[in-house]
């Protein structure tokens, strides 16, 4: 590793250095273990702790296969498939690695006993496969976690809905949170030269998911003017939605739980905010009951901020706990886009104020190539900023991963992989003077 680490911090390294270095036969990864999967049994959610469950292991570099490439990774991040991965919930990774070790003689490789996670990554092309022409070793990139097989007609007009989509690091094997990573060449996209390494390596998922399900046409197609509902519009996906809505000439209402994640808010120039703590806001009465005055109070409060007005879209990932409040305060013939159910899967709303209002509810999932590279390509412009806030050593992931399960944190946490520190891979200091401030708001928040 310390001659692949050597090119990558050497300006003098061309395409060929890098071709004729030698790989190595192990490499350290964060991984789980399929004999561990009922360690949490019987445990509650909130119990399970990943700090018992993520190993650091030394693993075998594996086979490299047509359309693939071998990437040296400088540094990953936290994102909560891992924390899923790691509590062994909804339920084990080892099923969707042992479907996936069926599909090919190629895809036996992800069957293993060890899964190594993460679906962030910035670093280095070291190798690629027979078929592989836009990439070659040398190149700095970023990976999305899109992982597609595309065999079937379905998935050519959204890559999204081929029928071999899967989540890479998550769904699949040889992800991000490791000193090298397998990835398609299809999920490669170049680097943001104004950014280090760990802060290129955070926006990857969420940035993605959040373009998808607000900006792009799969989605919400979001537009100037319009009024956008954020539910946890500090976290790590709430503020890549701030950030759209912003940018696109959108009014975010930025939905958050404390002062000090309304003043993070504000920091990135949302003006409308509602602290629903301070406020009270409980959309149940009980476990099985909802609160339509509650609904009705809170739709109320966005009509002061926004001068009247309803909104017209809603950005939903917690669920069952909010569900039907952002049905609710949709306005008539607006859009409702969920992408995750945090706070629960089994969602439930009044029907009357979605059919008799002609609102949508789009379910967003990700983000294929396109959306992810355009959303790339506003983090590589400066018009979209990462969200890291902390950064771990990778011996330290387990930690990293502890706490995005308790929701200590803001924003992104990030992983140093190879990266002996923070703040290298810079290559534009001129661009990363301009945006420096935007770029670590998140910082030690």
């Amino acid at each position: 590793m310390k001659d692949i680490l050597a090119a990558i911090q050497s300006p003098e390294s061309t395409s060929a250095d890098f071709a004729a270095l030698a790989l190595p036969e192990s490499y350290r990864a964060i991984t789980v273990h399929k004999d561990e999967t009922e360690m949490f049994a019987g445990l509650e959610t909130r119990d399970k702790d990943p700090r018992k469950s993520i190993h650091l292991d030394e693993v075998p570099l594996p086979e490299l296969g047509p359309g693939e490439a071998l990437v040296a990774v400088m540094a990953s991040s936290v994102n909560y498939n891992s924390v899923w991965t790691s509590i062994f919930e909804p339920l084990s990774t080892f099923g969707f690695l042992e479907r996936y070790g069926r599909v090919s003689e190629l895809t036996k490789r992800h069957d293993l006993p060890y899964h190594i996670i993460g679906s962030d990554l910035a670093g280095v092309v070291l190798r690629t496969g027979p078929g592989v022409n836009a990439w070659q070793p040398g190149d700095e990139v970023v990976a999305h976690c899109l992982s597609v097989e595309l065999e079937s007609s379905d998935g050519h007009n959204d890559t999204m809905l081929d029928p071999e989509q899967r989540i890479w690091g998550f769904e699949t094997n040889f992800g991000g949170l490791a000193e090298i990573a397998l990835v398609k060449s299809n999920q490669l996209m170049p680097k943001p030269d104004h950014l280090s390494w760990e802060e290129a390596a955070a926006p990857g998922l969420v940035n993605s998911t959040a373009y998808r399900q607000l900006v792009s046409r799969n989605g919400a197609q979001m537009k100037q003017g319009d009024n956008v509902l954020i539910w946890g519009a500090s976290g790590g996906l709430g503020s890549y939605a701030t950030q759209f809505a912003l940018a696109g000439g959108a009014t975010p209402i930025c939905v958050v739980s404390s002062e000090q994640k309304a003043e993070i808010c504000r920091r990135m120039g949302a003006e409308h905010i509602i602290d629903r703590n301070a406020e009270d806001y409980r959309f149940w009465k009980d476990e099985h009951t909802q609160d339509p005055k509650e609904w009705k109070r809170f739709g109320k409060r966005i009509r002061e901020l926004t001068g009247g007005e309803d909104v017209d879209i809603v950005f939903e990932h917690p669920g069952r706990e909010t569900f039907g409040a952002s049905v609710y305060v949709t306005r008539k013939g607006g859009t409702i886009v969920t992408c995750a159910s945090t706070s629960g899967y089994d969602h439930q709303y009044d029907n009357r104020y979605l059919w008799m209002s002609l609102k949508r509810i789009i379910g967003s999932h990700f983000a294929n190539y396109r959306e992810a590279w355009e959303a790339n390509r506003l983090i590589a412009k400066g018009k979209i900023h990462p969200t890291l806030s902390k950064v771990y050593s990778l011996e330290d992931t387990g930690q990293a991963a502890h706490d995005v399960h308790r929701n200590a944190h803001q924003g992104k946490v990030g992983v140093l992989c190879l990266a002996p520190e923070e703040g290298m891979g810079v290559r534009d200091q001129e661009m990363r003077a301009k945006h420096v401030d935007a770029i670590n708001r998140f910082r030690n928040v």
